[in-house]
């Protein structure tokens, strides 16, 4: 038995040929994107199909207009994600993982020299080597002492440490600054995409509601399409 052909849909925006499972019923899309389409293409009509890319790409401008209604002129990140919504991309990503691909040999040393200037081993070989320095000091004996009190070198040595700890240890802290604020800017990122998609998904149940209320009331009447059609038709109603 030959294998039937499968049908192909003409896209009404960009004019290309798309398998049918590909494009979607301009009478499915929200009514705002549908006049964004007619705007570029008068020819757009409730019995044209539109393919998913072009959808995307109105959908994203419909989603920019509204943002820059709401927040006036948008940030890169707030572009990012207009971006990745026409895309369909994920935005989610590990914070830690992005810094460490940045940050140069420099950097990553100043973070390891500041973690050990704050932790209680370096507190305890401090101690040790301070009391080990004053002891031999001060004992005296049969040689002269390198530094007799009032340990002026011991002093001269914690000055210089403290002089070259100070600045590691801040850019270390500009460093974790700079790493709360990428994690920062991702969780907005996400949030945002995550609010405009929830919007989206109320948007497509109102109307997939709207649609089977009126669906069961063709059905009453006995004017509904056929169950196969229906189906289909609440298909492309979720695509959209």
């Amino acid at each position: 038995m030959r294998k039937k052909p499968a049908a192909r849909r003409i896209c009404a925006v960009c004019g290309r040929d798309f398998p049918a499972r590909e494009v979607v019923g301009a009478a499915l899309v929200h009514p705002p994107i549908l006049q964004r389409m007619q705007a570029e293409k008068p020819e757009v009509g409730p019995e044209s199909f539109i393919c998913r890319d072009d959808l995307a790409r109105h959908r994203a401008a419909h989603v920019r207009d509204i943002l820059e209604s709401e927040r006036g002129e948008l940030t890169s990140l707030e572009r990012e994600v207009v971006e990745s919504l026409q895309r369909h991309e994920m935005l989610a990503s590990d914070p830690d993982s992005e810094a460490e691909q940045r940050w140069s040999f420099g950097e990553r040393v100043a973070d390891r020299i500041a973690s050990f200037g704050g932790s209680w081993p370096f507190i305890f070989l401090f101690a040790a080597f301070a009391a080990t320095w004053i002891a031999l000091n001060s004992l005296g004996g049969r040689w002269a002492p390198l530094d007799p009190f009032p340990y002026i070198l011991l002093n001269l040595l914690l000055s210089c440490l403290a002089a070259v700890q100070a600045p590691v240890i801040m850019m270390s802290q500009n460093r974790q600054a700079a790493k709360d604020r990428m994690a920062a800017a991702l969780d907005y990122e996400v949030n945002l995409k995550s609010e405009l998609s929830i919007a989206e998904l109320h948007t497509k149940l109102d109307r997939l509601q709207a649609r089977l209320g009126a669906g069961e009331a063709d059905i009453r009447t006995g004017d509904g399409a056929p169950p196969a059609a229906a189906e289909r038709q609440e298909r492309e109603l979720v695509d959209a």
